[in-house]
């Protein structure tokens, strides 16, 4: 009994050390090859539970997810022969399993080094087509976009990976560059400066011409609108005395002479030679007026 009893034993463990070596489990995350004697026999194996021969099969695991590629900074030339020093990293994922493995031999730090050097070689020939400013500001995401598809289709038939992204961390300049440019954009920058302060200048000048201009106007009218207005009362005025006066024409002419006596004796030093017969005195000799 005692026998039998560990002679089944020996027969569980026996299976399930078989079992062991036999299935193996592929999750959601990962993508794996299946290898016969080391050569590939079975590619994009899919997420589950598989079974496999013992010593005749071996399963290969990789990731399935983007993964991050992190290169050396590298110096670059643009158009204009200016370097630059690029620091960037590439996304990339495993497209055919199969043909990843047989060109890295599943070792990823391989596979970076692999999708350096085209990502190297396509930034070179982008950045040397385009000047300074273009690759810093103005088309680097046209640039990016253009390498991304150049790069893509070959490590796609070389490696047997997908390229998703190329993004620049920081774009550094040589020293002597760095003041090149910083001398440019000051002068950029004040010819800009003194073109504002021109057309600034030229505004100031039309809208003080305007303003003076609009000033004389305003003093003519309010000039003439007064003349008019003084004129409207001196003749109101006028007319007023002479109906006033016309009442009584000897008292108009005795207030017309006690003004011209006043206007004449103003001052203590006015001297005049007159008749005093004559008719500048005859309110003076007589109060009616009469000689």
């Amino acid at each position: 009994m005692n026998g039998k009893l560990v002679l089944l034993s020996g027969v569980v463990v026996i299976a399930l050390l078989v079992a062991a070596n036999s299935l193996f489990i592929i999750d959601q995350r990962q993508t794996a090859v299946m290898l016969k004697f080391g050569r590939v026999v079975t590619t994009d194996i899919q997420p589950g539970l598989h079974w496999k021969w013992p010593i005749i099969n071996d399963v290969k695991i990789f990731d399935a997810r983007i993964l991050t590629s992190r290169t050396q900074t590298q110096r670059f030339l643009t158009i204009e022969k200016k370097g630059m020093i690029v620091d960037y990293f590439v996304k990339w994922r495993i497209f055919d399993v199969g043909k990843y493995y047989t060109a890295t031999n599943g070792d990823e730090v391989s596979a970076d080094q692999a999708i350096a050097r085209p990502v190297n070689e396509g930034l070179r020939n982008e950045i040397g087509e385009r000047t300074l400013q273009e690759v810093v500001s103005g088309q680097r995401d046209e640039l990016m976009a253009t390498l991304i598809e150049r790069v893509s289709k070959e490590a796609k038939e070389r490696l047997g990976v997908e390229i998703k992204d190329v993004r620049v961390k920081r774009i550094d300049l040589p020293e002597d560059v760095s003041e090149s440019v910083f001398n440019r954009m000051k002068a950029e920058r004040e010819q800009e400066a003194r073109e504002h302060r021109s057309e600034g200048k030229e505004l100031a000048e039309a809208i003080r011409a305007d303003a003076d201009r609009q000033a004389v106007v305003v003093q003519a009218d309010a000039y003439k609108e007064a003349e008019q207005l003084r004129g409207d009362g001196d003749a109101k005025a006028t007319q007023i005395y002479a109906s006033a006066y016309s009442k009584d024409p000897e008292f108009y002419s005795f207030v017309r002479s006690l003004s011209a006596y006043k206007q004449t004796f103003k001052s203590r030093n006015d001297v005049l030679l007159v008749d005093p017969d004559s008719d500048f005195f005859r309110y003076l000799n007589s109060a009616n007026g009469k000689k």
